[in-house]
């Protein structure tokens, strides 16, 4: 029966050395390791080969092999074959994308330094201009810029994988807000909201921040997916409860 994989990895760290310059953490080479573990070199091989297909282990020609950060190819396509089976819709992309910002835009007021406000201010110059010009694909990217900003702010690497995992289907739920408020002419109101939520962050008011996202995604909230299937995670109810709490 083969050696659960969370498991295996622990064994392997015991055995691994790390690296004082680097931090990575080198495995002893394949027969040393056999030995060790107690394993033959075929069953060492195919968990090995698992390890690296999930972007956990790193061999590297003449250097060795290396237990490493995970890569996000495995989280992407983790998400993708799920969105393909139907396991994750876009409502639920949708619905995630509003409970998530509104934590990173509270999480970023207590965390921001003056630098980081000012890349976010940079970031919604941009999306200004752009929106004021007709450019509708560069307000899209410094709207995605603004919101990649802010969870670098925050720097988390759990949501960090959430992000690269749901890229596509974030990005796609972003262009269909931002093709929404073009069509209805609310693109500027959009786009002004993004500095509700900076002021709040720069003050560090947490509540505040929450709040003025909220607010943002309200603009939004009148069916707006990438499918066109009504968005589940805020409600008209929702941005009128949010505006008396800021008054």
């Amino acid at each position: 029966m083969q050696e659960p994989l969370d498991r295996f990895v622990a064994r392997l760290l015991e055995l691994a050395t790390v690296d004082d310059e680097t931090g990575a953490r080198r495995l002893p080479p394949e027969r040393e390791l056999g030995d060790a573990l107690g394993m033959s070199r075929g069953a060492l091989r195919e968990q090995l080969s698992v390890l690296e297909r999930l972007g956990f282990l790193r061999r590297t020609q003449g250097r060795g092999t290396y237990i490493d950060t995970p890569s996000y190819g495995f989280v992407r396509m983790y998400f993708t074959i799920a969105q393909s089976l139907g396991y994750i819709t876009d409502p639920h992309v949708a619905e995630a994308r509003v409970l998530v910002e509104e934590a990173v835009a509270e999480a970023a007021a207590l965390k921001a330094t003056p630098a980081q406000i000012d890349d976010l201010r940079c970031s919604l110059e941009r999306m200004n201009a752009a929106e004021a010009s007709g450019d509708i694909e560069r307000a899209h990217e410094a709207d995605a810029d603004f919101h990649r900003r802010l969870l670098d702010v925050v720097d988390n690497p759990v949501l960090d994988l959430l992000r690269e995992g749901l890229q596509r289907a974030l990005n796609d739920d972003m262009r269909a807000r931002r093709e929404a408020v073009t069509r209805d002419g609310s693109g500027t109101e959009f786009d002004l909201s993004h500095d509700d939520i900076v002021a709040a962050i720069a003050t560090g008011d947490p509540e505040g921040a929450r709040i003025a996202m909220r607010r943002h995604f309200g603009i939004t909230t009148t069916g707006i997916t990438a499918t066109g299937v009504t968005e589940p995670g805020v409600t008209t109810a929702d941005v009128a409860e949010a505006d008396v709490v800021a008054r």
